[in-house]
């Protein structure tokens, strides 16, 4: 099979400097074009030293006569970038988006959430939000991928499979997240200038952090109950990795053991997702620079409520990997290349 042809957008992001480093290691990849504005006519070695001996194009403007060029499209841009580049998508193309643009299924969530009309209403329809242990079986049937968020992803894999089994009460989950820096991208220098970022712990988006609209939509998709959530993210003096301590109340008759198995149950066959023994402790040094995503589950003082603690690299795991791993599922490749 020929190489894939790719132009990623975006491409000097921390995400997608990870996606970069990531796709030149993929054997079935070429790259053929690097986007960027700012950054046009610069070099990708001058935001990531790493691939300075990476025989890769100069970055570029955009423009939409590149597509007949290319197979495939990834979008590391700020939000609303992907929705225009969709409307120039031609039928052999196919676009994975790590940004928020084809995550909600409805214009007026994304309006809501992200203060900005949708500019590619139509192919919201023609795209799937892809968790790829979760519904990765029917990736292959879109030309448009939505990545989850990274917050999302440490949340989702742990929830859904227990969602599903009916196993938790969803009146009152409590979730507290702490990421690292990279997280906000690299303006957060700027815009958290005064906030001491390498020695302090920051809360932000308290009560309404944009991605409570993916988490809500998701958990609703699995349950005929009513999700009730509280989800407060933290910002943390270190570059990357999420720790997702999520606090849930079990219905009767359920016993951690019972979660413990739907969980190994649920992702016994996946590559990623590893589900450690119960009340094993968990760091992000854990998962730090892989694809993982470890979950433990954790006993109370109280015999119906466990924590659920949930661990991955928010820039792989949680962004570049996760977009790679897709796009290994729609092409038919080993599910693991590149992400080893």
């Amino acid at each position: 099979m020929p190489k894939l042809n790719v132009l990623v957008a975006g491409s000097t992001g921390y995400i997608g400097t990870q996606l970069v480093r990531l796709l030149v290691k993929h054997s079935d990849i070429k790259i053929k074009y690097l986007c960027g504005n700012s950054s046009a006519g610069k070099t990708i070695s001058s935001y990531e030293k790493s691939l300075s001996s990476a025989r890769l194009p100069k970055i570029i403007k955009y423009n939409k006569s590149f597509l007949k060029n290319v197979d495939l499209i990834f979008t590391a841009l700020p939000n609303g970038g992907s929705q225009d580049i969709s409307n120039d998508l031609l039928d052999h193309n196919v676009l994975i988006d790590l940004a928020a643009d084809f995550r909600l299924n409805k214009a007026s969530d994304y309006l809501k959430w992200y203060k900005q009309k949708h500019r590619s209403v139509k192919n919201i329809k023609k795209s799937i939000y892809s968790l790829p242990e979760i519904n990765g079986d029917r990736l292959k049937k879109f030309n448009i991928i939505g990545c989850p968020g990274c917050y999302p992803t440490s949340i989702l894999l742990p929830l859904i499979p227990l969602v599903k089994k009916n196993l938790i009460k969803t009146d009152n989950v409590i979730i507290d997240s702490k990421s690292g820096y990279s997280g906000a991208g690299r303006g957060v220098h700027n815009k958290y200038k005064d906030k001491n970022l390498y020695e302090s712990l920051s809360a932000y988006g308290v009560g309404y952090h944009r991605h409570n609209s993916e988490i809500q939509q998701e958990i609703d998709s699995y349950t005929k109950k009513k999700f009730f959530f509280t989800f407060t993210p933290h910002l943390t003096p270190m570059f990357r990795g999420i720790l997702s301590t999520i606090y849930v109340d079990l219905n009767k008759g359920v016993t951690i053991k019972k979660l413990e198995k739907t969980l190994n149950d649920e992702y016994s066959k996946s590559r990623f997702v590893k589900i450690l023994k119960i009340n094993s402790l968990l760091s992000t040094n854990d998962v730090i620079n892989t694809n993982n995503c470890s979950i433990s589950i954790c006993k109370t003082k109280y015999k119906n409520r466990v924590i659920i603690l949930s661990a991955i690299d928010n820039l792989i795991k949680g962004g570049a990997g996760q977009a790679i791993q897709n796009m290994n599922i729609k092409y038919g490749f080993n599910e693991t290349k590149g992400l080893k």
